[in-house]
């Protein structure tokens, strides 16, 4: 075989190689993850629908946990609608262009309007960014009230616990360890990055904290510490799991 031939043979292969990765491309298919781009974790596989709630704040907030990326958390929109035990929230996306490309839950503060019963059940409808619905069962007794821009902890599921401290609304605390003793639950927040720039609000943040153990049956209560978060606990978890 000639070396012309050898060449015409060897520019064809390489450009079928590069239709190839091009075609590879326009259909979705990976090859190497980009190093750039945060790894999703075990929940990207949660439905987008999927709603959580939690109570918070002595019954006076609940958050709201959808799926999605986890550095682009909804905010409220518009004006909440209570009635006949049901809350129906709308949500809208942050008016951000930058959002991590992972799917995680997030949890939105949402104050309750006058007239929520916490000692009742309260049926939670959410529109807009996402949507679905979840269902609170009612905190037995009468909620002991909390003092303004405490901390405070709520069940969202029967394995994670929401957690507001106040701060920057846009450097909310990072969980470094979970860890249970019975029904005191332990979490250490990370000390954050030496370059973070952080607005200069002031306003509640929710983290979501998965509880690392078995929490004994009973009343459960949470104590925090690290990530520049004042000491706090121990802080009574609102809710059934």
């Amino acid at each position: 075989m000639s070396r012309r031939r050898l060449t015409v043979l060897g520019l064809l292969g390489a450009g079928l190689i590069a239709a190839g990765a091009l075609a590879g491309c326009a259909s979705g298919a990976s090859s190497s993850p980009d190093p750039s781009t945060p790894v999703p974790d075990a929940t990207d596989t949660a439905p987008t629908s999927e709603v959580g709630a939690a109570w918070l704040d002595a019954g006076r907030a609940i958050a709201v946990v959808t799926y999605g990326s986890s550095t682009c958390v909804p905010v409220v929109a518009g004006e909440l609608r209570a009635a006949d035990g049901t809350l129906t929230v709308d949500l809208a996306d942050p008016q951000t262009d930058v959002c991590s490309r992972d799917m995680a839950p997030r949890a939105t503060f949402v104050p309750l309007p006058a007239g929520v019963d916490a000692s009742q059940a309260l049926e939670v409808t959410v529109t807009g960014a996402a949507e679905g619905q979840a269902r609170l069962a009612g905190l037995a007794g009468a909620p002991a009230t909390s003092d303004d821009m405490a901390p405070s902890a709520g069940w969202a599921g029967a394995s994670t616990v929401a957690i507001v401290t106040y701060g920057s609304s846009s450097c909310v605390p990072r969980v470094e360890s979970a860890t249970v003793d019975g029904t005191r639950i332990a979490v250490r927040f990370a000390a954050p990055p030496a370059d973070q720039v952080c607005t200069m609000d002031y306003a509640p943040r929710v983290t979501l904290a998965d509880v690392d153990g078995e929490v004994a049956e009973g009343e459960a209560t949470v104590t925090l510490s690290g990530g520049g978060v004042a000491d706090a606990g121990p802080v009574p978890v609102l809710g059934t799991r």
